[in-house]
């Protein structure tokens, strides 16, 4: 069957399924959205203010407007967007391909967006940049347009992690929480100190003369060249201890993102207790972690003692081959959020140097356009949305973005109902239209 342009269909008839009211549907989904948003927002933030070690002032005052600030947010995304549905079908007198999901979601998520606090648009913006990209791959894919290369995400962290550590060892490359972030994972020792300083330093092992267990004392005395600044490790245990390090940290912070389901299930399955410490992807995130800080020292070392001196360029062989540790955890998510954080890094050091235009509320836009073609793929083809992000829409909405009648739309030639086969929506036939039986 030939794609159509238009459809003459009543919003009832394909959106609000459950209910033949415009504002009575509207209310129901703001209602939903209001209640899981808070359910969302009110944990994380009290998290963060524990971890962030928010003072008494803190909580009395400024948690709960915060909390209530992003569920507004989050709830005017929801309930808007059912809004402007109805809306653009009574302007438009039907529904085009564009407007179901892109059209509806934009307005919505643009008026949304400038109810969060600023602080948090960059995050978010970010956030779905990543997801929208990673869904117009997949359409592109699913239209022929594009192949998927294998292990693409790992060679994507490759070149990622390389840059990333090529800022990280540059002087004034990399500030705020990514260096901060870089500086725990992969170590201080790693820092060009840019100061030439590094002799006074050197020879502190060697004056302290306390007694030191065996295994320390062959770390501190194997052999590590002149350049490398790890001066209590030879280059070989240096790199071991990079990788037990952060293999802990790895497998501790799996198991910590385990703990709540893990509780649920204590009192009615208390037998599947053990598999919070013994599961798989425990080991995967700590192995990827682990490789990653140990190839990377690895490398470095390896190449101070070929090339005889310490290299900012050197970081950018070493961060290319610590990004093959993604094949022990791969994740496109992680890839692209990293590169999408890379590319704004990029951006801002080029509107620092003068090459780069700067554009007022560029990230409002952006956040509105990324949203827009998400709810385009979770109207006309769900196949190609990130499953997480439409577990998280059918949450959001009570389930009911599900109960659209995607048969309808199937005429545009996106396969829209494919993973809706047997659902039918059963509506009241007074608020239906009347048409012909479009035939192949």
């Amino acid at each position: 069957m030939g794609a159509l342009s238009k459809i003459p269909h009543s919003c009832y008839e394909i959106g609000h399924t459950w209910n033949p009211s415009c504002a009575l549907s509207a209310l129901e989904i703001t209602r939903g959205a209001l209640e899981v948003s808070f359910k969302i927002y009110a944990p994380l933030y009290l998290i963060a203010a524990v971890l962030r070690r928010r003072k008494k002032d803190y909580y009395l005052k400024r948690l709960l407007p915060e909390i209530l600030w992003s569920t507004s947010f989050l709830t005017a995304n929801g309930g808007l967007y059912i809004v402007f549905f109805c809306i653009l079908r009574k302007l438009l007198g039907g529904f085009y391909p564009w407007s179901a999901g892109f059209g509806s979601a934009l307005p919505a998520s643009y008026i949304a967006i400038l109810l969060e606090r600023k602080s948090r648009r960059g995050l978010l913006t970010i956030y779905m940049t990543n997801l929208a990209t990673e869904t117009l791959f997949r359409m592109a894919v699913t239209r022929g347009i594009l192949k998927p290369i294998k292990h693409g995400e790992v060679l994507l962290f490759c070149i990622t992690a390389s840059l990333y550590m090529f800022f990280f060892r540059s002087k004034d490359g990399l500030k705020g929480f990514a260096f901060s972030a870089l500086k725990f994972i992969i170590g201080k020792e790693e820092i060009p100190t840019h100061s030439g300083t590094t002799d006074h330093v050197k020879w502190w092992p060697v004056l302290t003369c306390a007694p030191r267990p065996f295994f320390l004392s062959r770390c501190k005395h194997g052999p590590r060249h002149r350049c490398c600044k790890h001066y209590q490790d030879n280059c070989i245990s240096y790199c071991v201890k990079g990788f037990v390090r952060m293999f802990s940290v790895g497998y501790l912070i799996q198991c910590c993102l385990k703990l709540p389901s893990a509780f649920r299930q204590m009192f009615s399955k208390p037998s599947r207790l053990p598999s919070l410490f013994y599961n798989k992807e425990n080991f995967q995130l700590g192995a990827f972690l682990g490789s990653f800080v140990s190839i990377y020292k690895g490398a470095s070392c390896l190449l101070r003692w070929l090339r005889n001196i310490d290299d900012e360029l050197h970081a950018l062989i070493a961060g290319f081959l610590a990004g093959l540790s993604m094949f022990f955890y791969k994740s496109t998510s992680i890839s692209m959020y990293l590169f999408s954080k890379l590319v704004e890094t990029m951006y801002f050091k080029g509107i620092e140097a003068g090459r780069f235009p700067y554009f007022p509320h560029a990230d409002t836009v952006i956040y509105a356009i990324s949203t827009a073609i998400c709810f385009q793929a979770a109207v006309m083809e769900v196949q190609n949305l990130r499953p997480s992000y439409w577990k998280f829409l059918l949450r959001l909405t009570k389930g009911r973005f599900a109960v659209m009648n995607r048969h309808l739309l199937d005429v545009f030639g996106t396969q829209a109902s494919r993973d809706f086969k047997g659902f039918v929506p059963k509506l009241d036939p007074r608020f239906t239209t009347i048409l012909p039986v479009l035939s192949e």
